[in-house]
């Protein structure tokens, strides 16, 4: 999995973002093996949930938690805390379970 740097995609305040298993990463971050195993956990997400629901659902629960939480929305939802809670895990995926984010709604 190699990341794509560039000025653009994400935008400022977000080091990475994930689209549709594409690794962008904002010029001038260094990619830690803990942000690459955390891109990875979404990776699994992003294809377990056949892509497009994956960011309808990711939606949805960003609006539903900015909602409830405010500013700390975007740390509530079920597949960033899987995802923050297993990084440092890099044998993490071999052992998770299918649609294991749910257990973090």
């Amino acid at each position: 999995m190699k990341p794509v740097y560039n000025n653009i995609i994400p935008v400022r305040g977000f080091k990475t973002i994930n689209l549709f298993g594409v690794i962008f990463v904002r010029n001038g971050v260094t990619i830690s093996e803990r942000l690459l195993n955390h891109e990875r956990i979404h990776t699994r997400q992003i294809v377990e949930l056949l892509f497009v629901c994956f960011y309808l659902l990711y939606i949805i629960e960003w609006l539903i938690k900015t909602i409830k939480y405010g500013k700390n929305g975007y740390n509530n939802i079920s597949f960033e805390r899987e995802a923050y809670e297993n990084d440092s895990d890099q044998e993490y995926l071999s052992k998770r379970k299918m649609y294991n984010w749910i257990k973090k709604i």
